[in-house]
């Protein structure tokens, strides 16, 4: 009885450990990501033709302990090689794992080759030759710790590739996942089975092969044990002969129903291509379709196995929440009686299918965490109950309450929901046909599982009430920064959206920012500096996108100035001025730290009828003690524009600082009077929120020269 070991993606171990078992290996011992076993040479070759579910099969050649480089080297040129690797072929020596003593994997790879070379050299007189690419023998060492185990590997190519897939489509399930997902579904390979996103058909080829009793690597041309010293080829002959007849006596008994659909015709082509190189096409019926389309083909209860998309971009979520809600509805219409097997990266996806799982399992798909749930449809399942009942109800109100009065403003873009519901916690803009929904921070009392869920529903109920689809739906999600959480990332699609506010025209850009360029608060103000400044000079101050630099330039004013610092913002308000027509000397943009600018060009004297200033709450400067907070700083900032503003002019001053207040008492003394006009300056969607901003008209308050 030879040692050998096999491995598998993490998660298959004890259902490994059963396939070899019937493969007739015995001792078998199970660890991470494989399992260690004693057979003869015909259990390893059975196990290399007929395993669905293991990566490699190897012997094992040695296993030691090993402290520094020395053992390392004493340890594999103790091994005989000349019984493993024949004279003028060529090796390669794979390491993985490492100690104190190695460290880099490259270095313990060259070790052993210099122990297997000087061997065989001195053995000889010839030294072989080393073929990191297409080597004859390869040999697989990996540390942990302090042991090293020594193998020599009887797959060659991984044994999950089969052979019969010709092209595949985006992230394809590898066959020994698909193999294992089917074994842990537990379907009866006489029973119809339904992949409804099946791809490139992994999972229903896999079934084939099963169901028609198809050793999975019958199709391979090569393994790694033919160029081995120790190869029986006369056993292996009668192993490959014995699954050949199986093979062709299975087919012709095989009839399984097996029903694969995707929305991609492309994707479908290579799911047939890769079904006739399997040689199972006539068991799989490949459809286009949807899951929005799906009726159930069979005409018995069966299974429905399938690796749904899970995507890793933000963008791609609410599509995706759409899709998985879709699903469970038609699993509870068409599919009832049916058992139900799919797996997913995002437990929350598998969520939003309002089903309860009967088990589920642990497995990776490559080194990204899966979960793999099994469901049975009950034969009453009804409907599911509408998702958030008191958040769709109170979106629609809101809905029906400013849809009318937004077109009647000739407005694009307003807010539909401001967490009216405190268990509801998010905002809800509309962008013409877009939502961008953004979700607040939960409080701390909350699960960070049940506040999920719950903007989960948020999401879906959101897109339910205003009847726009997932591939416009836009999330930004701050709270969620954990390593490389998929939620954090945002987009870089250069996708711009023109938008109408009143009589003006804008760019936004809803999924490269966290801001979509258009602050929606602070519409009526910028209304009002479109009705104030026919004939005036215009300052922009902290200018953003230049959105009120438009509405004042619409507006008849005699020049305007548009100053930010940054670069990327300034070229954005002069696409939006140039959107409106709005070009020329008159218009000013100037990149620069903002008080900076107005301490050096105050020495011009007061130019300017008409002041906007939007500071942030807080920001680093080269001013002010190298950084501005608008609440210690807002006294400055205002002396230095007044000496800017002429003597009738007007200067418009907002923050968005919470509990911010207003010095009176320094802006008299500098001969300036506040009036508050927060309230006139809130729009009817921001009713609700009386603190999203603070605004004052600031005035000389005697006459200025």
């Amino acid at each position: 009885m030879l040692p050998f070991f096999a491995t598998c993606p993490k998660g298959l171990e004890s259902l490994l450990t059963d396939e070899l078992q019937q493969l007739g290996a015995s001792e078998l011992q199970e660890t991470v990501a494989g399992v260690a076993f004693r057979g003869s040479l015909e259990t390893a070759y059975r196990a290399c033709l007929w395993s669905r579910l293991a990566s490699r099969i190897m012997l094992q050649l040695a296993d030691f302990t090993m402290r520094d480089d020395m053992d390392l080297y004493l340890g594999a040129a103790n091994i005989e090689w000349e019984r493993h690797i024949q004279e003028g072929q060529t090796f390669a020596v794979d390491f993985s794992g490492g100690n104190n003593a190695i460290t880099n994997t490259q270095y313990g790879a060259l070790k052993i080759k210099d122990a297997i070379v000087d061997r065989l050299s001195k053995r000889r007189g010839e030294r072989p030759s080393v073929d990191k690419r297409a080597p004859d023998i390869r040999i697989l060492a990996h540390l942990k710790r302090n042991q090293l185990s020594i193998t020599l590997d009887l797959s060659g190519p991984a044994l999950h590739q089969r052979g019969y897939r010709q092209q595949a489509g985006e992230a394809p399930l590898k066959e020994n996942l698909a193999a294992a997902i089917l074994l842990r579904s537990g379907w009866d390979r006489r029973a119809p089975l339904v992949d409804p996103m099946c791809g490139s058909g992994t999972l229903l080829i896999e079934a084939a092969l099963m169901a028609a009793d198809q050793a999975p690597g019958l199709l391979r041309p090569r393994f790694g044990f033919m160029a081995w010293s120790g190869h029986d080829d006369a056993l292996w002959q009668q192993v490959k002969a014995e699954a050949t007849v199986r093979a062709t006596r299975g087919l012709k008994q095989a009839a399984p129903v097996l029903f694969g659909f995707d929305q991609d015709k492309r994707v479908l082509g290579f799911a047939r291509d890769n079904a006739e190189a399997a040689g199972v096409a006539a068991l799989v019926r490949f459809e286009q379709g949807s899951v929005d389309n799906l009726t159930n083909p069979a005409e018995q209860p069966g299974w429905l196995i399938s690796n749904p998309p899970y995507g890793e971009r933000l963008s791609e979520f609410p599509s995706l929440l759409g899709l998985h809600q879709a699903l469970g509805d038609k699993l509870r219409d068409q599919f009832k009686g049916w058992h139900v097997s799919l797996i997913s990266s995002s437990p929350e996806l598998l969520s939003c299918l309002r089903l309860r799982p009967e088990k589920s399992y642990k497995l990776f798909n490559g080194a990204l965490a899966c979960e793999l749930r099994n469901y049975r449809i009950a034969e009453d399942a009804r409907a599911a109950r509408p998702l958030a009942e008191d958040f769709a109800n109170r979106l629609a109100k809101n809905l029906k309450a400013l849809e009318k009065w937004a077109r009647t403003e000739q407005i694009d873009c307003y807010r539909l929901y401001d967490a009216d519901l405190p268990e509801y916690n998010a905002a809800i803009d509309r962008y013409r046909d877009h939502l961008v929904i953004q979700e607040y921070a939960a409080p701390k009392s909350i699960p960070e599982h049940k506040a999920r869920a719950r903007f989960f529903d948020l999401v879906q109920a959101a897109m339910a009430v205003t009847g726009v689809t997932g591939d416009k739906v836009v999330l930004k999600v701050r709270a969620r920064q954990k390593g490389t959480e998929q939620y954090e990332k945002l987009d870089r699609r250069e996708q711009w959206m023109e938008v109408q506010e009143h009589n003006a025209r804008l760019l936004v850009n809803l999924y490269d920012y966290l801001d979509t360029g258009l602050f929606l608060d602070h519409r009526p103000i910028r209304r009002r500096l479109g009705e104030l400044a026919r004939g005036k000079d215009f300052l922009n101050l902290f200018a953003y996108t230049g959105t009120a630099t438009v509405h004042a330039g619409l507006g008849g004013a005699r020049s305007t100035t548009t100053v930010d610092m940054s670069r990327t913002y300034l070229a954005w308000a002069e696409r939006n001025m140039q959107l409106n027509g709005l070009t020329g000397r008159r218009h000013q943009f100037i990149q620069a730290d903002c008080l900076g600018w107005l301490s050096q060009s105050g020495q011009s004297g007061a130019d300017y009828d008409l002041i906007f200033v939007d500071p942030p709450t807080f920001s680093n400067s080269k001013r002010m003690e190298d950084s501005f907070d608008v609440q210690r700083d807002h006294v400055e900032l205002l002396h230095l524009l007044s000496k800017r503003l002429r003597p009738d002019g007007l200067l418009i001053f907002s923050n968005n600082k919470r509990h911010f207040k207003l010095d009176h008492e320094a802006l008299a003394e500098l001969g300036l009077a506040a009036k508050d006009i927060t309230r006139a300056s809130l729009p009817k969607d921001f009713a609700r929120n009386p603190q999203i901003h603070n605004c004052w008209e600031i005035r000389w308050s005697q006459p200025h020269e």
